[in-house]
């Protein structure tokens, strides 16, 4: 009980707060001079903005808190870690009356009070329930009566597993070893043996039957990234429902001559930097420099594959030979470097910045999915743009992923007998900034402008002939970083067409 003389302070109330008896004239002065609004039983808000909806919802967590003291947060509740889609919260208590308030509806049931793996729940005086908990609840099936149902449904619970597992599939074991000790607690034996199914399934060590998708491809040893696969399911369908541009290749470009400097700029902004001389020295005079070997086989791998008729045109027909395709590219490409591990998948994760890619063990069972999405958009542009941001997305490699990614994107065009797309060292930036667009908002619009201008471009150009191609490049400052300066210098000083 509050005391009667307890001294009131609205400027010391949270956005919501209960009243007791020791404020309750003060509370109730403030909600008739419109300072304060009441929400439910003895519940009030100094929020006047807001609707009540949205103010319940945000301050759920304090609101169990108040009604229900040391509850435990069960259930779906338990695994979302958020109110349900209609307000439900789950929560084991003393009481088993509902608390119903606007947008808000409070759950409560008997049930064994918080065990010692469970942990008080961002500050307020409610228990979150551990995760071995959280999922030998969920095991038990439950109905909806009158609002969501309190556990998750069996697709649910294996999606559930299935994410838990996927940074470390390690953790499963650990998970399941701590749900066996606390099982007997909660009286949930039965419970446990249908969880240790599916965890041993997901380890490849049982043969539960499983309704995810996700979970099947865990068990079946490729597991994918769902985030990253609903990116591509976005970008896929955003292609299909945008028209697209066709680019006709242009008959007058020499291929070799396009696939010097396609070679040649694919490398330099990746970081491998050569004059022009020194890269036609290599490409078409076979002059390695003794002090860079392994960069000068990087641009001579990238030019043999852009040059040669059949694979400049190498696309996948299947998932398979999707997973052939980067594998075989990659390791033609960066053959002189075996510390990268030519043509093999990623041992540990990259990053760029505060940006990760996939993990090493979901490259496969990612790339493999995402081929769906592939195989269902029109050959062309809308391939090549799929293609691109795939490898791009996943980074299935240590290293020589942008260059592969354009490869294939490349390919895709080629096959459609459609213009390929040369990203000069002046375009790098806005080709970055694109990718990363749809990285962070799946922003294909911008994405989709910036490529197809880049080809507008690369049509435009004239690659008939060496000499031909870096005049017009230099006059479109294609060499030149607009935060750097010019590149180099340096002209071509060779015939007009050169041997491949």
């Amino acid at each position: 009980m509050g005391n009667a003389n307890e001294r009131f302070s609205l400027s010391d109330q949270r956005e919501v707060f209960f009243s007791n008896a020791g404020v309750s004239d003060a509370v109730r002065y403030a909600e008739r001079t419109g300072k304060v609004r009441q929400l439910g039983p003895r519940l009030y808000t100094k929020n006047l903005t807001s609707t009540p909806d949205e103010v319940c919802l945000r301050n759920w967590a304090e609101i169990a808190a108040g009604y229900f003291p040391g509850a435990v947060i069960v259930g779906r509740s338990a695994m979302d870690f958020k109110p349900a889609d209609d307000g439900s919260v789950f929560l084991v208590t003393a009481t088993t009356r509902d608390v119903r308030l606007p947008g808000l509806r409070l759950r409560p049931r008997h049930g064994p009070g918080p065990l010692p793996s469970d942990r008080t729940f961002f500050g307020h005086d409610l228990y979150m329930s551990s995760r071995p908990r959280a999922f030998l609840e969920n095991v038990q099936p439950s109905r909806a009566r009158r609002g969501a149902p309190r556990t998750l449904n069996r697709r649910e619970l294996e999606d559930a597993l299935e994410h838990y597992g996927r940074n470390d599939p390690a953790t499963l074991n650990q998970l399941r070893d701590d749900a066996r000790t606390i099982a007997p607690e909660l009286a949930l034996g039965e419970a446990f043996t249908v969880l240790d199914g599916l965890i041993g399934t997901l380890l490849g060590t049982n043969d539960v039957k499983l309704s995810s998708g996700r979970a099947r491809a865990t068990a079946s040893g490729v597991p994918y990234d769902p985030l990253r696969i609903e990116r591509f399911r976005q970008l896929a369908t955003h292609l299909l429902a945008t028209g697209l541009p066709v680019v006709a290749e242009d008959a007058r470009h020499d291929v070799s001559v396009f696939a010097f400097f396609e070679s040649y700029f694919s490398n330099y902004i990746e970081g491998t930097e050569f004059t022009l001389q020194e890269a036609e020295d290599i490409v078409f005079r076979g002059a390695v420099p003794p002090q860079r070997p392994q960069d000068a086989h990087d641009i001579l791998g990238t030019y043999r594959l852009v040059a040669d008729g059949e694979e400049r045109k190498r696309v996948p027909a299947s998932d398979d030979e999707l997973v052939r395709i980067l594998r075989s590219q990659h390791g033609t490409m960066l053959a002189e470097r075996p510390e990268i591990g030519p043509g093999e998948w990623k041992q540990s994760n990259n990053r760029v910045g505060g940006r990760e890619f996939v993990f090493p063990h979901l490259v496969e069972g990612t790339l493999r999915e995402a081929y769906h999405y592939y195989d269902s958009l029109p050959p062309g542009f809308a391939r090549a743009a799929f293609s691109m941001f795939l490898v791009t997305e996943v980074h299935p490699f240590a290293d020589g992923n942008g260059r592969v990614a354009r490869l294939l994107m490349n390919s895709e065009l080629s096959a459609a007998g459609q213009q390929r797309v040369i990203v000069s060292t002046r375009d790098r930036g806005n080709y970055l900034a694109a990718l990363r667009g749809m990285t962070n908002d799946v922003n294909t619009p911008g994405y989709l402008s910036v490529l197809g201008a880049l080809q507008h471009r690369t049509n435009e150009t004239d690659f008939s002939s060496l000499s031909g191609a870096e005049q017009d490049l230099s006059s479109e400052k294609a060499f030149t970083d607009p935060e750097e300066g010019p590149a180099f210098g340096g002209l071509f000083e060779v015939a007009d067409r050169a041997e491949p």
